[in-house]
């Protein structure tokens, strides 16, 4: 019996992931020429720090454009499992810039938190920071969509950066308006800067440690295993299944597993059942790619 897994991304897909990621990268662009311009007239570091945050996300909005023709491609020669991980790598190197960012930006901030001669924003600054709070969690919300719809963790995790510079300009955008308010109070701006170095810290562990874990081989979780075991069982014809074992290949789970089967059968009805145990799994299973099944005679006293 011949199957097609629809585990690669269509053409159409891809169209859909790159539209999302140029629009994103596009607004990016603004968005940092927009709050360079604002923050610097309007002397505040927090929105400085910002628009370095949109720089950073056009980075990463330029690796899934590059990214998307590669981790989609079929499986060749060299790589017989598919190239998914290459998805997992770029979601990592998203993760990882969104580190360098937060390091920078928290860096600068402290190293000129006691600066005497500290210049007092002006409401200029609040323009940059309101734009990019409004426009970021739609693109945010946009990029989810298609992420969830595609099943691609570059995408979603790109998701994140965006509303990462949505959260981060909250504090900035608060930041400046004590600042104005309160002149004396000039050095919140760069509280609010380090603020926003640690909300990107914590989005970009949220990022790099699932793609570790996945570039590490991890497999399915307890639940997940279960979930498969049950799937298997509930094929007709399947007396047990056991030594289960998956393996996490970014956009989802290869599983291989040994399913026990009446010794009196044909091969041709054992295989039979093998398929439907493959075909019930990645129809209903926790985002399966593929299943390679083993089928072994079931001795009833062997399992008492």
């Amino acid at each position: 019996m011949e199957h097609s897994l629809n585990i690669y991304n269509s053409k159409s897909e891809n169209r859909e992931i790159k539209k999302v990621t140029w629009v994103g990268l596009l607004v990016n662009f603004i968005l940092a020429a927009i709050k360079f311009i604002v923050g610097i007239l309007g002397h505040s570091q927090a929105v400085v720090a910002d628009a370095v945050h949109s720089i950073s996300d056009m980075v990463t909005d330029i690796a899934v454009l590059v990214g998307v023709k590669y981790w989609s491609a079929p499986p060749d020669k060299d790589h017989p499992y598919g190239h998914w991980r290459i998805e997992t790598i770029i979601t990592g190197f998203i993760g990882l810039g969104l580190v360098a960012v937060a390091v920078g930006i928290g860096y600068n901030a402290i190293a000129t938190l006691k600066e005497q001669s500290i210049q007092t924003p002006t409401w200029i600054a609040i323009i940059g920071a309101f734009v990019s709070i409004i426009v970021k969690e739609l693109l945010y919300h946009w990029n989810v969509k298609i992420g969830k719809k595609v099943k691609s963790s570059a995408l979603m995790a790109n998701a994140w950066h965006h509303r990462s510079d949505a959260l981060s300009s909250i504090p900035a955008l608060v930041a400046v308006g004590i600042s104005v308010i309160k002149p004396e109070w000039a050095f919140v701006d760069r509280i609010g800067a380090i603020i926003v170095s640690l909300i990107i810290l914590k989005i970009s562990w949220d990022i790099v440690f699932p793609a570790l874990k996945k570039l590490s081989d991890s497999g399915a979780s307890v639940k997940e295993r279960e979930q498969i075991r049950s799937l298997a069982m509930h094929v007709k014809g399947v007396k047990d299944a056991h030594a289960i074992r998956t393996r996490n290949v970014g956009r989802g789970l290869f599983v291989d597993m040994h399913v026990l089967v009446n010794g009196d059968i044909t091969i041709s009805e054992g295989h039979s059942i093998s398929e439907k145990v493959r075909d019930e799994i990645i129809k209903n299973g926790p985002d399966v790619l593929d299943v390679v099944v083993h089928i072994e005679p079931f001795v009833k006293d062997e399992q008492n």
